[in-house]
């Protein structure tokens, strides 16, 4: 594989390619077309990588670190890697792999994530303004400070779950399952919680209208 060619954006299409561990770090990469490859502890850190297409490819352990990844992750397998303070607005990360991943400072506003696993992830202080959730596997991830407002978590998962001092406002929680889950200080007001288990749920101090029946 001739990387300088891609280093200097001569090539695009690199779909079912391996590039484990590859150096490809602050460049532009914008709507290069990535799916399906093997991208195991490959370095992007700092690249923008806007329209990119990663869909089903496997980024485990990879440096996203500070890119431009407005793009297509569906189906991709991000277990493990670093996505810190990251530009994922509006992406696609339905079905995506996140588990154990770290997207401290990331934002997500507007984005996908329908039925993507971010289980034990790290989420402090990320944007999630609007962001599509259903069905989402947040067990155990740490959401201390996530900006959650307007975002859609019907039905997902948030077991154990660190929200404290999380905003909520105005996000829909219907039969979400929130058992155990720490709410110290956050924000509910004006929030669907039809049917939301908050069973042995830490709720000092938060802010809601009234609780679910």
């Amino acid at each position: 594989m001739n990387i300088e060619a891609i280093r200097l954006g001569k090539i695009k299409q690199l779909s079912g390619t391996d590039l484990e561990d590859e150096d490809l770090s602050q460049l532009d990469l914008n709507h290069i077309h990535l799916a399906g490859a093997t991208l195991v502890g490959a370095n992007f850190c700092g690249s923008k990588l806007e329209g990119a297409h990663f869909e089903g490819a496997n980024l485990m352990g990879a440096n996203l670190q500070e890119t431009d990844l407005r793009a297509n992750l569906m189906g991709a397998n991000l277990m493990q890697a670093d996505l810190t303070n990251a530009d994922l607005r509006g992406s696609n990360l339905r079905g995506a792999n996140l588990m154990s991943a770290n997207l401290k400072d990331a934002s997500l506003a507007g984005a996908f994530l329908s039925g993507a696993n971010l289980m034990s992830v790290n989420l402090q202080s990320v944007d999630f303004r609007a962001a599509d959730l259903r069905g989402a596997n947040l067990s155990g991830a740490n959401l201390k400070g996530a900006d959650l407002s307007r975002a859609d978590l019907q039905g997902a998962l948030l077991s154990e779950a660190n929200l404290e001092e999380a905003d909520l406002r105005g996000a829909n929680l219907a039969g979400a399952n929130l058992t155990g889950a720490n709410l110290l200080c956050s924000e509910l007001e004006s929030a669907n919680l039809t049917g939301v288990n908050l069973e042995r749920a830490c709720i000092v101090g938060t802010i809601l209208e009234k609780l679910p029946q």
